[in-house]
């Protein structure tokens, strides 16, 4: 089967790649760097020939309100309408835990439009929810970092390794389309200054963990469960601690 992966070259693209190669799979990485660029449209419909799926793990290179917006609109409208025309059967997106309850933020309502098109399109689908990555840990407290001190919302949060993502992307990828959501997380909740903490502590980094009450996550504010998966999420094995450790 061939598998079109859009952001085939990213953290989750190429693990995403790799296992989709051991199963056998025609896997096909698809990014500006080999030539496909779903904004301008370019190379799309020679990569989708005879693909059967095609994964969008892709992000927006910006952040900034209105043109992430723009690139989840207009990429995934170019994306679908590639996908209708070369008969692509099936369409996977990675998409975020709590999305819809984050809008607030112009990146999660950016995510939420590229939901809904995906939604409305004639190309069955299914869309993956992942909770953040372990990856992550430094880039979110960078995101609310307040000159040496990290200010945090009084919320918890479920985050699990990006291995396990690209592996709940890819049974989502060779299954059936559920034309719907899929959530994944990871074994354990903690508290979002534990998390921090923990991760920031595995790197040496001596700045000041706090929880705020005024704190915003990317713009939105939190209650105490926003994060969290609902009781039907697939949860992965791969545990924080242990991860921090095979990492030192």
């Amino acid at each position: 089967m061939k598998v079109v992966v859009i952001g085939g070259t990213g953290l989750i693209g190429s693990k995403l790649i790799g296992r989709l190669e051991e199963h056998g799979h025609e896997a096909v990485a698809a990014a500006p760097s080999t030539g496909v660029n779903t904004l301008t449209g370019e190379g799309l419909a020679d990569v989708l020939k005879g693909a059967s799926v095609v994964v969008d793990v892709s992000n927006s290179p910006s952040f900034e309100d209105a043109a992430v917006l723009e690139f989840f609109r207009t990429s995934t409208a170019n994306l679908l309408k590639a996908e209708s025309e070369a008969g692509v059967a099936h369409h996977v997106a990675l998409s975020v835990v709590g999305t819809d309850r984050l809008q607030a933020s112009g990146y999660f309502r950016a995510k939420q439009v590229q939901e809904e098109l995906i939604k409305a399109s004639d190309v069955a689908h299914t869309i993956v929810h992942a909770t953040q990555f372990f990856e992550f840990a430094k880039g979110l407290a960078d995101g609310m970092t307040d000159g040496d001190t990290v200010r945090l919302p009084d919320a918890r949060i479920q985050p699990m390794v990006s291995d396990d993502v690209a592996a709940a992307v890819a049974r989502a990828s060779v299954g059936d389309p559920v034309n719907g959501v899929v959530e994944t997380a990871g074994p354990e909740v903690f508290q979002l200054e534990e998390f921090i903490r923990m991760g920031l502590a595995a790197q040496n980094d001596p700045r000041t963990i706090v929880t705020d009450p005024k704190a915003t996550y990317w713009g939105a504010e939190l209650r105490e469960n926003t994060l969290l998966p609902g009781s039907g999420a697939r949860l992965a094995e791969t545990r924080f601690a242990d991860w921090l450790a095979q990492q030192a």
